[in-house]
């Protein structure tokens, strides 16, 4: 199943996304979530209920206005230099264990948000094309042979940095978490439909010209090996996102420098999971 969550009538609601139209879950039975969060508190019932619907209808995918499948997730966690031929650009070694950063869960949108950043505050705003992975299950000390039994779905993100801060500091989470700066979308897409994620083809597109291409099979650690590291440090929750790494080609070590700019479109497409689109705002600072 293709899940969404999107605004109806100014309220968070769940709907399936059916050849190109959002059903709302509701409409197809009135024992269904009605949001994604309520989806996951229940997730194998929930997901029962809506795998017996049978949706029909809706309005066209265009006319709705889309949240990120998860809008307010339970933590946002990420894999650096987890792709080898990213960790060379950099002048790196792809690192033994996972990498481990965090973004701010403020820095959340959806498909077709805006990037908006502040070119007084920050000048180097890059893109990083990214699978994402949204738990489903707690999950401790899981083996990785059993990680993907806590999956919930999968959706594309866009780990948008702002280099200059990232690597002005000791650590990346600033760089990493400005408003805006995690696109996610549009749909949430169940393990059933994905298959093996590391046979998924990734690509990042800036103005409709391809800047990142990759197979996650190259992937340095796999979606399993690093759901299961996450959880040796920390209780995973039903809403947490991991962001699995991004491969070569970000705008920051090409020659030149290929940054974003005010208008630009950016987009993340994943094999089986959909195309996540958005434009990039820059404005002045608001003192509040």
């Amino acid at each position: 199943m293709h899940l969404v969550s999107y605004l109806d009538n100014g309220t968070e609601a769940l709907g399936l996304l059916v050849d190109g139209h959002v059903v709302a879950a509701r409409d197809c039975d009135a024992q269904a979530p009605t949001t994604m969060r309520e989806l996951l508190d229940t997730p194998e019932r929930g997901l029962a209920v809506l795998r017996a619907a049978r949706p029909t209808g809706g309005k066209p995918i265009d006319e709705v206005d889309l949240l990120a499948p998860l809008p307010r997730p339970t933590n946002v966690l990420c894999v650096g230099r987890n792709y080898r031929e990213h960790a060379e650009e950099e002048g790196q070694n792809a690192p033994e264990a996972p990498a481990l950063f965090l973004k701010t869960t403020t820095s959340v949108v959806g498909h077709r948000d805006d990037v908006v950043w502040d070119p007084t505050y920050t000048t180097q705003v890059d893109y990083e094309a990214e699978l994402a992975v949204v738990i489903g299950s707690t999950a401790r000390h899981v083996a990785a042979d059993r990680a993907l039994d806590h999956v919930l779905g999968y959706t594309c993100l866009n780990d948008i940095s702002a280099r200059d801060l990232q690597f002005a500091d000791l650590q990346w989470s600033r760089g990493k978490s400005l408003d805006t700066f995690c696109p996610m979308g549009p749909a949430l897409v169940t393990p059933d439909e994905v298959g093996d994620p590391q046979r998924l083809e990734i690509r990042c597109l800036l103005n409709g010209e391809v800047v990142q291409q990759a197979s996650t099979a190259v992937m340095h650690h796999s979606v399993a090996e690093v759901i299961a590291y996450c959880s040796r440090a920390m209780t995973l929750h039903p809403g947490d996102v991991i962001a699995t790494g991004t491969p070569g080609g970000v705008g920051i070590f090409r020659q030149p420098p290929l940054l974003l700019r005010d208008g630009d479109v950016v987009e993340v497409d994943v094999e089986r999971i959909g195309r996540l689109v958005n434009r990039c705002r820059t404005t002045k600072p608001l003192i509040g």
